[in-house]
């Protein structure tokens, strides 16, 4: 509320030549309260690096006699604070009991798996058996530990093992596709 006041005009003069400001009236505020609020979502992002097996050799290093060929391959997820993520692979684009690589020229498969790491926690070591990484269909999901920020990113490896004494043709280019789906 403000009220006002009529200076006379030689009394307003004055004041105005002097130093002093004239105080007339009363004067006061209101107040009003803002209401101010967010919400926040859960959300993970996730990235994949390719499992690159290198040469498969099975009259050699290969062969029933021989090892497994072994990779590893990561998935990092940034996740938000408080969040429980699960991580699936699906079975492939070329699933037939089992993963399989198909050669893009003469058809063939060879088969080959991918399995959890050896702990859930970030960069744990690949074993190349164990637990098959799935999708709960075919194999097991996978549940990250890590202590979860939106600004802090984390690894996990995915193990992938093409089998020993398997009878592939010649080919440069077996290839499979897995989807990688993170529930949060």
């Amino acid at each position: 509320m403000m009220r006002s006041c009529r200076l006379r005009p030689a009394l307003g003069l004055a004041l105005l030549l002097s130093a002093a400001p004239a105080l007339c009236g009363t004067f006061t505020t209101g107040a009003a309260t803002v209401s101010v609020d967010t919400t926040v979502s859960s959300r993970c992002t996730i990235s994949a690096t390719p499992i690159t097996f290198g040469s498969y050799d099975p009259i050699g290093a290969n062969s029933a006699s021989g090892i497994a060929l072994t990779a590893p391959g990561t998935l990092s997820l940034t996740c938000l604070k408080g969040s429980s993520p699960t991580i699936a692979l699906d079975q492939g684009s070329n699933f037939s009991v089992t993963r399989q690589l198909k050669d893009t020229s003469s058809g063939d498969f060879l088969a080959y798996e991918l399995y959890q790491p050896s702990a859930a926690t970030p960069s744990a070591a690949c074993t190349y058996s164990g637990i098959i990484w799935g999708n709960g269909t075919y194999g097991t999901t996978f549940t990250p530990s890590a202590t979860w920020s939106a600004s802090s990113t984390f690894s996990f490896n995915v193990c992938g093992s093409v089998p020993r004494g398997q009878n592939p043709s010649v080919g440069t280019g077996y290839l499979d596709t897995v989807v990688a789906t993170v529930n949060f």
